[in-house]
């Protein structure tokens, strides 16, 4: 295993972040993004799915909590969001499971804590910062 950072220099270099991120992580079908309120969590999603062909535009799922995408060639990207997940209960409520074994997919989910023990284990785990200069990161362990 390896770890990776990857930094974001600026907000015109996402597509390359993006695209490089992608070709490394491209097996990987369950994406956990951590970090703070504005780290740039939904920012990177967008260019992800921008990489990835996403047909539809892609907007938050802060109040829909989930969003379904389809990529040029058909696969679908679910974007999942937490923050407004109450309970366990509640998100147990959502189907979850339905989602993480759709062999089909890629799931993209924002605040990831909030449901940890719901979470698969093969899950990758991708963590957003910001230093004290401004600049982001993007860091995971393949």
């Amino acid at each position: 295993m390896s770890q990776h950072i990857i930094p974001i220099p600026r907000l015109e270099a996402l597509p390359q972040v993006a695209a490089s991120f992608a070709t490394l992580v491209e097996e990987r079908g369950i994406i956990a993004f951590w970090g703070g309120m504005g780290f740039g969590k939904t920012t990177f999603i967008k260019a992800l799915a921008r990489h990835w062909e996403v047909l539809d535009e892609v907007t938050s799922p802060t109040f829909s909590l989930i969003n379904e995408y389809h990529t040029a060639n058909g696969q679908r990207v679910y974007h999942m969001d937490f923050y407004r997940i109450e309970s366990l209960d509640e998100a147990f409520d959502l189907g979850l499971e339905d989602y993480f074994n759709d062999p089909n997919a890629r799931v993209l989910m924002e605040w990831p804590s909030v449901v940890e023990p719901l979470l698969p284990q093969d899950r990758l785990d991708v963590t957003l910062a910001v230093d004290d200069d401004g600049l982001r990161t993007i860091s995971f362990t393949l």
